[in-house]
């Protein structure tokens, strides 16, 4: 805290970083934002009726009526007061935090399904829903601005939560959306590239997901994929106990693939033997993980596997229709980065019988633009048939978009490349184009249920319109 002007000793209804949202009472806190500032409404909240600022740069004019707060991150402390102001209700349960590029729905999803199958109440935080024990909360963002985290947290405290699973983004980190959360535990899955127009470079992405594990406290611990070579970058400053995981290298948590085939995993899991409904070597990691959070929160272990072997993937990670009479799989995920994208199709590649890949793919508008043409790339690495297609423009041109994947594609795969601006008449022509015992794969949009047009969510399912075309 920098200094204090006016009196301190008044009441706060309700803490708000959005001046629009100001009501009599309340106190609201000045963040820069990656878009707005909001020193520039501290005006107009006062007008509104805030009793309290809190800001880096006080006004020059500053009301008597009101008390301010000059301090050096107003996002750092918004995420204090906020987890203040709710009673710190992360330390009111056991928290674990996943971060990392890929993986991280599945393995909350995971863990919370594991949980509430152990007979715990449990909550969820991740992209595609919240949830508190059996009720659903719909989610906007991959982690909740720091007052909406603190509340739901809140939530589930008083519904009786035990523990909870959370996604935790890198843009959350670096925001400081998760100040003043305490963690029983943080999990790293891998890091790979993305979000580049947010973090400028891959080593301030890297530092924004370390950030994580350096404000973890001595009483957690601290789970990272050995495999990955920047999980021990991960671990260097942390004070919270250390344990990693791992397919290829020692690790305190240890497993094997003995087969992967189409109706699931096959694993030697630390040492006991596990049949399991997830496909695919990025899923034998998801379980890995999965089992290491619930061993480290002293579960049983027989009772672990034993649930772990009955659960499935999370909504649009290899999500798949099987088309009996051409024997014709369609599978729908969620991959949007080259790493993803290279998982998901390699682990069809080494599925599949003797039919050809056809994969639909697209990039979002309005962000890393530098990834395009390498996802084209590898698509046509995998594949023998690829559709270049609209994902959620937003903002941009979607043919712009496009031309910025082809770009990436090799003059020799050229042939196999179509370019298809409507996402559903590209989901329609992969089904069009498949024969006997091909596999299609829509990647990219996985659970959402929408397609972002010039700022407009219009209803777009791919798992429904691959279902439409694939048995019409």
């Amino acid at each position: 805290m920098e200094q204090v002007v006016g009196n301190t000793r008044i009441g706060v209804r309700q803490i708000q970083f959005d001046s629009r949202k100001v009501e009599i009472g309340d106190m609201f806190v000045a963040v820069r934002g990656s878009q707005v500032d909001g020193h520039q409404f501290v005006e107009k909240a006062i007008e509104k009726g805030a009793v309290a600022v809190v800001a880096e740069v006080l006004p020059k004019v500053m009301s008597k009526e009101v008390c301010f707060v000059q301090v050096k991150d107003s996002a750092e402390v918004l995420g204090q007061i906020a987890a203040n102001y709710f009673d710190r209700p992360s330390e009111k349960l056991q928290l674990v935090g996943v971060t990392g590029t890929n993986g991280k729905t599945t393995t909350v999803t995971l863990l919370y399904e594991l949980f509430m199958a152990l007979g715990y109440k449990v909550g969820l935080i991740s992209t595609i829903e919240n949830k508190i024990a059996a009720r659903v909360i719909p989610a906007t963002h991959t982690t909740p601005d720091a007052v909406s985290l603190n509340q739901l947290i809140a939530q589930m405290v008083d519904e009786g939560c035990s523990y909870a699973f959370m996604e935790v983004s890198s843009h959350a980190i670096h925001q400081r959306r998760i100040a003043g959360v305490q963690y029983a535990g943080a999990v790293f899955t891998n890091i790979t590239h993305d979000h580049l127009d947010y973090h400028q470079t891959f080593q301030a992405y890297i530092e924004a997901k370390k950030r994580l594990f350096d404000d973890l406290p001595k009483t957690s611990f601290a789970l990272v994929n050995v495999d990955d070579k920047r999980g021990e970058i991960m671990l260097q400053n942390t004070k919270a106990k250390n344990y990693r995981y791992g397919i290829k290298k020692m690790a305190d948590f240890k497993a094997k693939i003995i087969e992967n085939s189409l109706i699931g995993l096959h694993l030697k899991l630390d040492g006991e033997e596990f049949h399991g409904r997830l496909i695919g070597e990025f899923n034998a990691y998801n379980l890995l993980t999965v089992y290491a959070v619930a061993s480290l929160l002293g579960q049983e272990k027989t009772e672990v596997l034993r649930l772990l072997s009955q659960l499935k993937a999370a909504e649009g990670r290899f999500d798949y229709l099987h088309e009996a009479k051409k024997n014709i799989i369609g599978i729908v995920d969620y991959a949007h980065t080259p790493d993803a994208l290279e998982k998901v199709l390699s682990t069809i590649n080494d599925l599949k019988q003797n039919g050809k890949v056809i994969t639909v793919v697209g990039c979002g508008g309005d962000r890393d633009k530098t990834k395009r043409p390498e996802m084209a790339k590898i698509a046509c690495k995998w594949s023998e048939q690829v559709i270049l297609t609209s994902d959620n423009p937003r903002s941009e041109v979607p043919e712009q978009i496009i031309r910025d994947m082809e770009a990436g594609v090799p003059a020799e795969w050229l042939r196999k490349v179509l370019s298809i601006t409507d996402r559903r008449q590209a989901i329609k022509t992969a089904t069009k184009l498949a024969l006997a015992n091909d596999v299609i794969l829509i990647a990219g949009k996985g659970h959402e249920k929408y397609q972002e047009i010039n700022g407009v969510k219009y209803p777009f399912d791919d798992k429904q319109i691959l279902k439409e075309e694939l048995f019409s």
